[in-house]
């Protein structure tokens, strides 16, 4: 059963007709242990698809609905999702200086609404976000973007490392905002075809994707409170970089 209100669907079949009609499945939670001939059909859609999945207990769907589910629950994404590998030729074709917002496991919803929200403001390209640990793109989100989400492109990647070498490989210099460093925001030369990166309110933009970048920016601070929201943040280096890149218009 599809329920449209709720942007959630449940039972075998129904999610099966769902891939096959084209819907975007943003989260599928399965049954642990479940195993018959009609979830085999389901697995294999879940597997060439390359459908966000999670194994969970029997009570954590049962929590989600009461009814019929046969172990299988879905959240339906109110947006479509695009590739990296498409949006940045793409741009390049439309004679674009490319401005792509990586969002690195930024999970709450609220804070991601209001990054896009800021982000649509900022004439920002795309938004890039990894398939796990981020923030699931439901009406909360859309309502808190303003209605941003509807308007962007929002790519999805299951591998962030591999889809910034692509960018990289493709011309971008990658940006990461982080507090490891003690280059202010001010030092990159944002001019340039660039991917800013994001982290975790936690432990900030992850080692590993620290490693690949071209450059790290740090917002000065000048309180007794050393950070900022991950969405203030957000808004303070994006409208840095228009800053810089107005300036060289002119």
């Amino acid at each position: 059963m599809i329920t449209e209100e709720k942007n959630y669907i449940f039972g075998i079949r129904p999610i099966i007709e769902a891939v096959h009609a084209g819907k975007t499945i943003d989260k599928l939670f399965i049954q642990k242990g479940l195993h018959n001939d009609l979830f085999a059909e389901l697995w294999k859609l879940v597997r060439v698809k390359r459908i966000n999945y999670k194994h969970v207990p029997l009570e954590k769907i049962n929590r989600l609905t009461k009814k019929n589910h046969q172990g299988v629950f879905a959240f339906i994404s109110p947006i479509d999702f695009h590739n990296i590998e498409d949006v940045i030729p793409s741009l390049y074709e439309q004679a674009r200086n490319p401005l792509v917002l990586v969002l690195d496991r930024i999970t709450d919803i609220r804070n991601f609404g209001a990054i896009a929200r800021t982000a649509e403001c900022a004439g920002v390209d795309t938004i890039l976000i990894p398939e796990q640990n981020a923030a699931a793109i439901n009406a909360d989100a859309i309502k808190t973007s303003a209605g941003a989400l509807l308007r962007m492109n929002i790519c999805r990647t299951w591998n962030l490392k591999l889809a910034l070498q692509f960018m990289k490989d493709s011309g971008l210099q990658l940006v990461a905002c982080t507090e490891k460093t003690q280059d202010s925001m001010y030092k990159p030369d944002y001019s340039s075809p660039t991917a800013v990166i994001m982290g975790s309110e936690e432990d900030g933009v992850s080692p590993e994707l620290l490693k690949m970048c071209d450059a790290r920016a740090k917002i000065p601070m000048n309180g007794k409170i050393t950070s900022l929201n991950v969405s203030v943040a957000t808004g303070v280096i994006l409208y840095e970089l228009i800053r810089q890149r107005k300036k060289y218009e002119r």
